[in-house]
């Protein structure tokens, strides 16, 4: 790939994880939901704290307990959910911010590119509940049209306790 070519790509792919994180920052799910390759596979493992030696096993594997570990049909649940005004964990509904950084392209291959990127997501709900999780995704961004459809996000939390008093931010 050209220089030229790849800092082409290397702004796309910027650009629609920036508008990506716009969409969820101003609650327009149902956009994001238009974002989603129909086979998304969306995968936050359990993160432990391990020796040196057990590095290996730190995070959880695809198929064991995880966060998160769903498919196109969970997250239109996710969204319905979070749309709806009985859901107690959204309503008032939280305030968030999603900041990424650090994007890398770590492979094109096909109509596909992998991306790697750090990222902090602020939320805030009520009058004093913050939380904030950190760490680094890896994406696949299938080519759709002049865009990306987003084909894979893996998430790997740099904490190993959560305290946040539910999960229902999407990252």
């Amino acid at each position: 790939m050209q220089l030229a070519e790849r800092v082409l790509l290397q702004h796309e792919v910027e650009q629609f994880l920036y508008a990506e994180a716009a969409l969820l920052d101003a609650r327009r799910y149902r956009d994001w939901l238009g974002l989603l390759a129909d086979d998304i596979h969306y995968w936050m493992p359990i993160r432990r704290t391990v020796t040196v030696g057990d590095l290996d096993m730190e995070f959880t594997k695809p198929g064991a307990m995880a966060y998160f570990d769903d498919d196109r049909q969970l997250l239109e649940m996710r969204v319905k959910k979070l749309e709806a005004s009985t859901a107690w964990s959204e309503n008032p509904p939280s305030r968030s911010r999603h900041l990424v950084t650090n994007v890398r392209i770590a492979g094109v291959e096909g109509d596909e590119v992998t991306v790697e990127a750090c990222f902090h997501l602020y939320r805030t709900r009520l009058n004093s509940e913050v939380d904030g999780w950190v760490g680094r995704r890896i994406d696949v961004l299938r080519r759709a049209g002049d865009s990306f459809r987003l084909a894979r996000r893996h998430i790997f939390l740099d904490q190993t306790v959560i305290l946040a008093t539910n999960m229902s931010t999407l990252f």
